[in-house]
């Protein structure tokens, strides 16, 4: 499907495009730990559509309010803290949607992640994206995009990242990545990218599994 590009319109209400996606990763009837999982929404749509037994861990005493409204289980934590709590392989999934870019130590989480979820789905805003390059060549400007729309004095997000450079901090680790869907999400649309992701999409999304367990030197 080289060069192919797939477009889906919003069709779930106010649920964000590239929720849905992350929805159909999952297997019904799932337990699901999402790590930042704000006000609730991609929880919710699990619970709906997949039957999933899910649960939070968040950060903003608003949006954990928001959560128990939504007759959600979350924990009120801090990720930056890490997920000591929970046992090795004691969920089926552990997402991170849009998380890591605000964190102290991203990588640290990742590997949590991959220690409690017997899979994990991260996404990530895409730093390579063809706009962002452009912004930095030709405006010499700090780049923003829906993705990435503050200005460089009041941004929470501390570690940016690329498509390529997660697929690299993957194979060092040894996170094997069984599924990546790249995509450019706009106001109505989203659409999925087939060709030179790294350079035409804006967002994305990586299904992950531990590979080998980390040793000596591999460990962070």
């Amino acid at each position: 499907m080289s060069g192919e590009i797939r477009t889906v319109l919003r069709s779930n209400g106010d649920l964000r495009h590239e929720f849905q996606y992350i929805v159909n990763t999952v297997k019904p009837g799932s337990t699901v730990l999402d790590l930042g999982c704000g006000s609730g929404e991609l929880m919710k749509a699990l619970q709906k559509q997949k039957r999933a037994r899910v649960q939070g861990i968040e950060l903003s005493d608003t949006a954990v309010q928001s959560c128990v409204e939504k007759g959600l289980f979350v924990y009120h934590g801090d990720l930056n803290e890490g997920l000591a709590d929970f046992n090795d392989n004691s969920v089926d999934y552990v997402i991170l949607t849009s998380t890591l870019q605000v964190l102290e130590r991203p990588d640290l989480l990742i590997l949590e992640a991959a220690r409690v979820g017997r899979q994990c789905v991260v996404s990530v805003p895409n730093f390579g994206y063809w706009r962002v390059r452009f912004q930095l060549m030709f405006q010499g400007v700090m780049p923003k995009t829906e993705h990435l729309p503050y200005e460089w004095y009041d941004t929470p997000n501390i570690h940016l990242t690329t498509l390529t450079d997660f697929r690299r901090f993957c194979k060092k680790y040894g996170l094997h990545i069984e599924q990546e869907i790249d995509l450019v999400i706009g106001e109505q649309s989203c659409k999925r990218i087939w060709l030179l992701p790294n350079f035409f999409a804006d967002y994305g999304i990586f299904v992950l599994r531990r590979e080998t367990p980390l040793t000596g030197s591999d460990k962070i």
